[in-house]
This record gives C-alpha cells, structure tokens and sequence, in this order.
C-alpha cells in the first residue's frame, strides 16, 4: 500500500509540474513586449495606439507622455479596432467581439467625434467589416449578408444591397473559403469621390452544406450548417457589382464568361477607376484588370505559372499614382521581387534583383520603396529601401534577427519591432533613413529572466539528406547538455507550402518546458517551405505529403546517428499540415517514432478546401493521386502501434480542419486492428479556442514526457 501510495503521489506530482511548467512558459510569453493597434496618422509626425482602453496619439519624433483622443465616456469601451475618419475628426471604434471564423466577427460600432461618443448602426442585428467612405460623410458596413450606409449626420442606415441571405447569398463580405485562404472578410470598395460603392456578390446556392455538430452543454445538441466548398466541388459564383451612393442604382460589371474562378481583391485607382484581381480555378493565371469610366476594361498585368501563381492579396500589387504600381512575384526569376508597371504600358523594368526574396512591401512615397528581405539569410528579415528606378538600395536595420514594420504615412518614419533568437521583442521608432529616433519597448524583465534562469536558445545549421537536398534547422539542447550523455527528442514542425519554422526570431512554446526536463527540440524546414526561391517551394506541388515525409524522416534519421541522441526515443509532433505531417511520419516512419502527437490533421486532401488544396495538388478531378497516395487513412495499416504511440487530438467545432478529418483516421485505425490514443475538446475551434488553447499544451507536455 505504501508503494502504491508513493507512486499515485509521483504521478499527480509529476503532473503538477508539467502544468506548473506550461503556466511558466505562458507567463514568459506574456512578458514579450510589444505596441498594439499602431496607426499613423495623415501628417506623418504623429501615430495613436492603444494602450489600456484607451487610444493615445504620440509624436514619432519627439518623446511624451502623449494625449487621450478618447473622452472619459469612451473609456469603458471594450476597443476590438478603431480607424479615423480621412479628416481624423472622428473615431469608428469596434467595441466587443463575437467570433463568426478565423477573420469575421460581429461587433458594436461608436463614433466618438467633437468629445462625444455614441453608439452608431442601433438598428442593425449583426453589424461587421465597417468603414468610412473617403468623405467621411458615410460609414459603409454589413449586416445578416447585406451590405448598407449609414448616414453620419442624419443617423440613419439605408440598405444597399436586399437579396442576402444566409448560406445562400452574400453581398460585401466575403464567404468561408475567401475569408479563411484569401484572408479577408472586406468585400467592398468605396470610390475616391465617395459616390460609389464597388462589391462582390457571392452566390453560395451551389455551394455544399456542411454540418458541425454543436453541444455547448444543452440537452439537445445542434447542428451549425455552413457553406464550405471541398477540393473540386462548387465554389460561390462570384460577382462584382457597384452601387450609386447617391441614387441607389445597382449595376454588374462583367468580368468575363468564367464563372468558376476568383477575384481575390477589388479597389479604386487614385484617380477612380475601378480595378479587380482574376484568378482562375487552377491558379495558375493571374489578371488585374482596370475598368475605364468609359466602361471598357483592359489587363493591367497579368502573370502565368506553370504550377500556381503565389497566392495574391494586398501585397501583390501596390499603386504609386494613377498610372504606376509596383508588382511583388516570383515567376520572371524564380524569385519574389518587385517589378515596376504602368497601366497602359506594362513592364517598365524590375526594382529589386538577386537570389533571394522580398517578402513584404512596406510602404512608398512615391520615388522609394521600403520592403523586408531575405538577402541577408532565409532566416531573417531586414528592412531595405530603394529606388523605383532599381537603384540607391540602402540597408536600413542593423540587428540580424526579424524585423516586422509599420509605417508612417509618406516613410517619414517607422515603427520596427525586432527579435531574434536570443533576444526578445525590441520595439524602436526610425526616420524613413533608418536613423534610430527612441526605444518605446524592450521587453528588460523578460530579457533579465532569461539571462538569469540561462535557458537554451535555438542553435541552428543545416544537414543534407541522403538525396542532396540542403536543409535549414534547428536544435534547442538542454541547459545542462553533456555530448557524453544521450537524450531523447522530439521534432516539431508544421511543412505546409510556403511556411517556415526555422526563423531567427524569438519564440516559446509548450515544447519548451520539455528542454527543460532534459528533451532536445529540433526543427527542419523540407521541401516545399518557403523564402527559398520558387523551385524549392513547388517541389511538393501535386504529391502534398510525400517530399515532405521524406525530408522529416531523413532529419530524424540523421539525428538518430548522432552520438548524443537515444535513436530509440525520437517523436513527432505537428498542427493543422504539421499534424497530417505527423501521421505520415509516423506510419511510414516504421517504428522510427517512439511517439507522435497531430492536433487537427488534415487526413485526407479530399476533405479540405477548395483554395488552399487545388492551388497545391490540382483538382482532384485531374490529380486523383495527389489526394489519395499520401493520405494517412490509406497507410493505417502501417502504423507500429508496439512501437509507435500515436496521439490525435481535435476540437468538434474545427470549422476549418473538420472533425471528419480525425474521425476518419480512426476508423481506418480501427478497421486495421492499430491502437492509439485520443484527446478530443468540445465545441473549440481549429486553435482550441475559446477556452482550451493551455489544456491542450499542458496535455502534450504530459503526454510526452510519460510516452516519450
């Protein structure tokens, strides 16, 4: 009885611990310091954020205390999001948040403006995706589908559109498949001169329902149905309308016979012309079309891939004045730069060149560009600024690491926010010249926890596999490593096209309370990631699930030959493409795996998207092999449960990676006799969100240090 006694007091100790460590992790990751809801303001001297219920407005140049542009009636305001009225006269403030997807969500609307603040929209049920018209006179918004304008001085909202309904038509916001692979739930567009209002009209009827079971502790559970278009089945048709502000009158604009294909953005020149992105279903050939007052149309530019074009959104396309953009691609190279355009004339020549890619276009003033690159290593971002001639480049960061930026209008100046692998978020204000103005954050404490508690930090290198193939990674040993012992150890890694998860920047995570019980974590980025030019990403087109199999178990093998690795005690671990990376392993790993751990696993291509799934493997119409030669349920047979111990979590109400996905492995698990372990979270999303995102963390920590 003793021993049994000290044993249950061992294991619920050992329990507490691993909660406790998780509870440490989050605590550090709480300590990272950073600056929220950054915006510049239309001087270029001055930017507002939000800090504590309350929107402050600071000088870039200058340091203060700065000033409350909230009266003390809008301080109990719960602030979601807030933008300025174009005059910068009056604040739209998103107050509360009621979660639709990953990007959508209902809120209340006030307008604070002359010291006052009121509630605006009281009639509307749902209101979402609001904004000023440019004249600031309107604030254009959705409601149940429908798209409508709300009146600032006399207050009222008159509907523009009056055909939504739900799962069936959608007018002004976008639908499941746009908000969740084009990231964006604005559908809509007003005209410089305010007069009219561009949108696009989804029609879902064709779309297939899908049923996900709701419980939320009621007697009865319910059924939420929504429209999600599965690899080759029927999108929306989509259509781009505009509406006259002043009269109502509705009109179509043609955008060419297809109707099976997508138009991913739609705005306004500086000089009010209405512009669309074209994409057709296989996305391999991308238009932006411009619409002449006149009502003829003509393809601005147009770029054609052999597999897909990069998947296009704000950053594709980035208008200088009414007749010159800059184009961010990869398909003249093989590598994302940016190229300068004219509407009429096409290709005026390429403003960045090298073998490497710039991965984000910061902000112009019309004769310089500021973006990130790559230049330095795949593995950092710096910030560069150059001419839109392609010449005068300069190097404006100093720190090697990853930057992120916001700008001020016109790059009068920035706001970087730096880190890297051994340093936390550093947060500084610089002039367009990359001159350094203060520090506004340094995340101190946590910088002086680290270097007291003397925790390990990523090491990286790279390896070759057994093909050739060069691959970036990374090693987290334990503070107190001795080469002379052998440890176990888990990879971490996620894979999907384009990613990356070898990055010199700062990050902390439940893997981490494991280095600290004598784990090392490693991390390999295969083929088929990205930032490393246009052919090592597309390797994976059309076979999702093989190359990258490959490369994971090449990594493990490699570290398993290492004289300080227990090769008998190798795991696995991954979310979302990480998890359908994690079955894969572990059932063509053949007992290479001790352990593997998939949260919300894609388990079948066949199940996901339409967007996301055709743009990498095609229609499965026309690449049936691409969907079924690498999905895990057709390899349960192969799992070496005495070997292997598998581990799937998912949460019931993953409206993105469904519970069908996990559902289905197990009974192809069970129908090959395989065992394994499962965690299930009711009615939390594909994050485990709303209340699970550290049980879920707590349980992998435990689960791996009992199986690992």
């Amino acid at each position: 009885m003793r021993k049994l006694l000290l044993l249950v007091a061992l294991l619920f100790g050992g329990m507490a611990m691993a909660q406790n460590e998780y509870r440490e992790i989050a605590r550090l990751r709480s300590m990272n310091e950073s600056v929220r809801g950054i915006r510049s303001m239309a001087d270029g001297e001055h930017y507002t954020v939000l800090e504590r219920g309350d929107i402050r407005r600071y000088q870039y140049a200058l340091k203060s205390e700065g000033s409350s542009l909230l009266p003390e009636s809008a301080r109990h305001l719960d602030i979601t999001d807030y933008q300025f009225s174009p005059d910068e006269r009056q604040i739209l403030i998103a107050s509360g948040y009621t979660p639709i997807y990953r990007h959508s969500y209902t809120t209340t609307y006030h307008l604070v403006a002359d010291g006052r603040v009121e509630a605006i929209m009281l009639q509307a049920e749902a209101p979402r995706d609001a904004q000023f018209t440019p004249d600031g006179r309107s604030v254009i918004y959705s409601d149940k589908n429908n798209l409508w304008a709300y009146d600032i001085a006399a207050r009222k909202s008159r509907a523009l559109t009056t055909d939504g309904a739900w799962n069936e038509v959608i007018n002004g916001t976008t639908d499941w498949v746009y908000e969740e692979e084009f990231g964006k739930t604005v559908a809509y567009a007003c005209s410089p001169d305010s007069r009219e209002v561009a949108y696009l009209r989804f029609d879902e009827s064709r779309v297939q329902e899908f049923q996900m079971m709701r419980f939320d502790s009621k007697l009865y559970n319910e059924a939420y149905s929504f429209k999600y278009p599965k690899a080759g089945e029927p999108n929306s048709i989509v259509e781009l309308w505009t509406v006259d502000l002043t009269t109502g009158a509705r009109k179509k604009i043609d955008t060419g016979r297809e109707t099976d294909q997508y138009i991913p953005r739609i705005g306004y020149t500086p000089d009010g012309r209405l512009w669309y992105y074209r994409l057709n279903r296989r996305q391999n050939i991308f238009e932006m079309v411009v619409c002449e007052k006149s009502g003829a149309q003509h393809v601005a530019y147009e770029e054609r891939a052999r597999q897909y074009v990069e998947r296009v959104d704000d950053q594709t396309i980035t208008f200088l004045d009414k007749n010159h953009f800059i184009v961010r691609q990869e398909s003249h190279t093989g590598y994302m730069h940016l190229y300068l355009y004219t509407v009429r004339g096409g290709l005026q020549g390429p403003i960045t060149r090298g073998d490497w890619e710039v991965t984000e276009v910061v902000g112009t003033d019309g004769k310089r560009v500021w973006y990130l690159s790559t230049e330095g290593s795949p593995l950092r971002r710096a910030l560069y600024s150059i001419r839109i001639d392609g010449k005068d480049k300069q190097l404006l960061t100093t720190r090697e690491g990853y930057y992120t930026i916001a700008p001020s209008a016109g790059m009068k100046y920035y706001i970087s926010t730096f880190s890297s692998a051994t340093t936390p978020n550093r947060v500084e204000i610089a002039t367009g010249e990359g001159e350094v103005v203060r520090t506004l954050r340094e995340s101190a404490d946590l910088q002086a926890e680290l270097a007291s508690s003397k925790r390990p930090v990523k090491e990286f290198f790279t390896f070759t596999t057994e093909r050739g193939d060069v691959l970036n990674a990374y090693l987290i040993k334990p503070a107190d490593f001795d080469p002379a012992k052998k440890y176990p150890v888990l990879l971490t890694q996620y894979s999907g096209p384009g990613s990356q998860s070898v990055a010199d920047r700062w990050s902390m995570d439940w893997e981490d309370a494991l280095v600290e019980k004598g784990y090392i974590v490693a991390c390999t980025d295969g083929r088929g990631t990205g930032y490393r030019g246009e052919q090592f990403k597309k390797a994976t087109y059309g076979r999702l699930g093989q190359l990258e199999v490959e490369d994971q178990l090449s990594f493990a093998n490699y570290l398993a030959a290492q004289s300080y690795i227990d090769a008998s005690r190798i795991g696995i671990y991954g979310w979302s493409y990480g998890g359908f990376m994690a079955l894969g392993c572990a059932l063509k790993g053949l007992g290479l795996f001790k352990m593997a751990i998939a949260v919300a696993p894609v388990t079948s291509w066949r199940f996901y998207d339409t967007i996301y799934t055709e743009i990498y493997n095609n229609l499965p119409q026309y690449n049936a092999a691409g969907y079924d030669d690498n999905s895990p349920i057709n390899f349960a047979r192969m799992l070496d449960d005495r070997k292997t111990r598998l581990l799937m979590i998912h949460g019931t109400a993953d409206d993105n990676v469904h519970f069908q996905n996990t559902i289905e492995m197990a009974r192809a698990l069970n129908r090959a006799g395989k065992q394994y372990d499962m965690m299930v979270y009711p009615d939390q999303n594909h994050s485990m969100m709303p209340d699970d995102t550290r049980n879920i963390r707590q349980k992998m920590i435990e689960y791996t240090l009992e199986h690992l």
